[in-house]
């Protein structure tokens, strides 16, 4: 195992990874520092910790629309389930929309940065 020092939003940390695997663990620490940047530099969220998990949702969405089949044209493909998919859609979107709520409630009372 080889440990690397990377710099993630100027804070430095002390990464294990496999020989040979420096340069994925560099690449998705780059991801990482730029997803969280972005964030902290559009200047509505301050605590590294909610900036983290904003963060990593957005790129956990990011993976989930890769790994996800394209889309099919309506014109050359029908669900005959659309509706169901659509309310299955929109129960996800619910339930993630009371996850952020919840987030929001549990790290509101932090009130400290990492």
């Amino acid at each position: 195992m080889k440990q690397l020092e990377v710099q993630i939003m100027g804070q430095s940390y002390l990464l294990g990874c496999p020989v040979g695997g420096e340069q994925r663990l560099l690449e998705a620490v780059e991801k990482v520092d730029t997803a969280m940047c972005r964030i902290r530099d559009a200047g509505k969220v301050k605590a590294r910790d909610r900036i983290a998990v904003l963060a990593a949702l957005n790129l956990a969405f990011d993976v989930a629309d890769r790994a996800a089949p394209p889309a099919m044209n309506a014109a050359t493909f029908v669900q005959p389930d659309a509706t169901v998919t659509g309310l299955r859609n929109l129960a996800e979107d619910v339930r993630l929309a009371q996850l952020m709520v919840r987030l929001d409630q549990a790290l509101a009372d932090d009130g400290r940065l990492l």
